[in-house]
């Protein structure tokens, strides 16, 4: 196992808004995460990479693994020994991701020489290289460019290739196609997973596209406001979800066979952490909702790498 992430909790303030979540990812692996808006799909993120002190917050309970050390017991310099070197990061909005005021070339090459401790001259020819696999036109051109010359598809080619600039073992990308057009996004979606892939590394997919899981996951873990919902190998979960919010999440994919006016949406929205309610935090929007789903948690059930957090798992209707 390369990452392990066993019953994480992360506070900010008074507030918890992620509470005992706990999923795992091998070496080659693409793992999804996935849910709206406010499931708490970025915060995994920030925790796994170190980043929480950013926006003051902690992580309280739990532990992130990573090859057997963890990482939430390290001090701020030892964590930084993992940060760009075994875990890279792709943020969610490459036009910001990027220093202005330097070239591109100079972001990419201190990667290189900070982790890998390579000279000016054979970081630069690293970075060139990096942007000939993004597919870059001209790398040696844009090397010397500034980020406001590039595109934002451009831009976020750079940033893939600066997080594998360190050679990690795992990449955490929170939702790196946000801010791109829809053409594009596949584009750099299927170049991302094509070189984690050719590396033989891992990647940590954070989305809300159901269609980019099924496509390029191997497996997905399903956060519901702040919770695990369910853990499952990919192909599994779209054949037979065990969680009614899991359902709802893949009933909202369009298909090419779908009559006109057959899209169906979730009702209501992800509660905000000081509206979380009792019990099961989705029974507000769940048709199977029960007394009991109002009144208790839901336990995590766990089966091998598989779990679910549910009083009517959908798989018991499955026998």
């Amino acid at each position: 196992m390369l990452l392990g992430v066993d019953t994480l909790s992360v506070s900010i303030g008074g507030a918890m808004p992620l509470e005992g979540i706990r999923f795992d990812i091998r070496k080659g692996e693409i793992v999804g995460i996935v849910g709206e808006s406010g499931s708490g799909k970025s915060l995994t993120a920030l925790a796994i990479t170190g980043l929480l002190p950013l926006i003051g917050g902690r992580v309280s309970a739990g532990s992130i693994s990573f090859e057997g050390t963890d990482l939430t017991k390290l001090s701020p310099r030892e964590r930084r020994a993992y940060n760009g070197r075994r875990i890279g990061f792709i943020t969610q909005n490459p036009m910001t991701a990027l220093d202005p005021l330097q070239r591109i070339g100079e972001q990419v090459d201190v990667v290189s020489r900070l982790h890998l401790g390579l000279p000016p001259h054979a970081a630069r020819a690293r970075t060139v290289e990096l942007f000939r696999q993004m597919r870059i036109a001209a790398p040696e051109a844009i090397a010397e460019a500034y980020p406001h010359q590039l595109s934002g598809g451009m831009k976020q080619r750079v940033v893939i290739a600066m997080a594998l600039a360190g050679e990690p073992d795992l990449i955490v990308a929170d939702e790196p196609t946000t801010a791109l057009d829809v053409t594009v996004q596949a584009q750099i979606i299927h170049l991302l997973a094509e070189e984690v892939r050719n590396r033989h590394i891992a990647l940590m997919m954070i989305t809300h596209d159901m269609s980019i899981v099924a496509q390029l996951c191997d497996r997905v873990a399903v956060l519901y406001a702040g919770r695990v919902a369910e853990v499952s190998d990919v192909r599994a979960l779209f054949a037979h979800p065990a969680h009614p919010y899991t359902r709802a999440l893949i009933d909202c994919i369009p298909r090419p066979d779908m009559a006109r006016g057959a899209l169906t949406g979730i009702p209501g929205a992800v509660p905000a952490v000081a509206d979380y309610p009792s019990g099961c935090r989705f029974h507000p929007r769940c048709p199977r909702a029960t007394d009991l789903c109002r009144t208790q948690v839901p336990a995590l059930v766990t089966d091998g790498r598989d779990s679910h957090a549910c009083h009517h798992s959908l798989r018991d209707t499955h026998g």
